[in-house]
């Protein structure tokens, strides 16, 4: 009777043992996937300041849907486009209160930008919150849709 209790509290240790090290590993990956996003958007920043288009191209999936801050919807050819002929020029990138959350192959990253510089001329300076929808593919994260909304200034 006492090995048969023994051997009965070592399975439920072991698989005790064994969900706890299941967890951590889990837990372990979010963190992973969720620097390797942070480092994604801080890096599509700097992508803007330095007309890194080989950066974007990377990490903007071909489909994506891009919906500016006046509800237009931008192609990703449309927006490097924008970027390579200067009609969208940046100055300052600098990006906080970033926030992922990861479903599988999927995340959603939002976080709060402040910028300085023009559109078409047009100083579009300030602060904008924003939604990245991210999924992998291929091994690798890439964009498939972003929204951003202006903040109003006080």
């Amino acid at each position: 009777m006492k090995r048969t209790i023994f051997a009965l509290s070592m399975m439920i240790w072991i698989f005790a043992v064994g969900a706890q090290a299941q967890q951590t590993s889990a837990l372990t990956e979010t963190g992973k996937v969720e620097q390797e996003l942070i480092k994604i958007e801080n890096g599509w920043g700097e992508a803007v300041l330095k007309k890194d288009i080989a950066f974007l191209d990377r990490i903007l999936a071909d489909d994506i849907v891009e919906t500016d801050t006046d509800g237009n919807i931008y192609t990703k050819a449309q927006d490097l486009e924008e970027i390579k002929s200067g009609a969208y020029v940046m100055t300052s990138w600098a990006q906080d209160d970033i926030k992922v959350r990861i479903y599988g192959d999927t995340a959603v990253v939002t976080g709060r930008t402040t910028n300085k510089g023009q559109y078409k001329g047009k100083d579009i300076s300030g602060q904008y919150r924003w939604t990245d929808t991210f999924i992998k593919r291929d091994g690798r994260w890439q964009c498939v849709a972003t929204h951003s909304s202006r903040i109003p200034q006080k």
